[in-house]
């Protein structure tokens, strides 16, 4: 059995963060537009964007009433984690800790924040 995880957040402006995301991680968008997106890697998609205020068929992804990434980590494996430290440097990412190693997982991370506060974890 296969099972890939493919997250979607919901963020206040998804252009912005589709810039934001393939700039830090690499990758391309997969779909494009203001109100939904896929953040692709190597012909996979790892990440969706959905705007906050918008409910689709669904209903609205988060609360708008609440704040945006709290409670939630978003972690990615990278191959080169100083080239994403660069790229993430290069996109003036807030970050949050930087390049440390950690010591229950036994590699090296990079915590930042992106655009609407969520917390994103390079690891290397």
């Amino acid at each position: 059995m296969t099972v890939r995880a493919q997250p979607m957040i919901a963020v206040t402006d998804v252009e912005k963060s589709s810039s934001w995301y393939c700039a830090v991680l690499a990758a391309t968008s997969g779909h494009g537009g203001p109100e939904y997106e896929q953040i692709v890697v190597d012909d996979a998609m790892i990440l969706q964007l959905h705007k906050l205020e918008l409910g689709h068929h669904h209903g609205t992804i988060g609360d708008p009433g609440q704040p945006l990434g709290n409670g939630v980590a978003l972690w990615f494996e990278v191959d080169d984690l100083e080239a994403a430290a660069d790229r993430a440097a290069a996109a003036a990412a807030t970050v949050q800790t930087g390049i440390h190693h950690n010591p229950n997982a036994g590699h090296r991370e990079l915590w930042l924040r992106d655009l609407d506060n969520y917390l994103v974890v390079l690891a290397g």
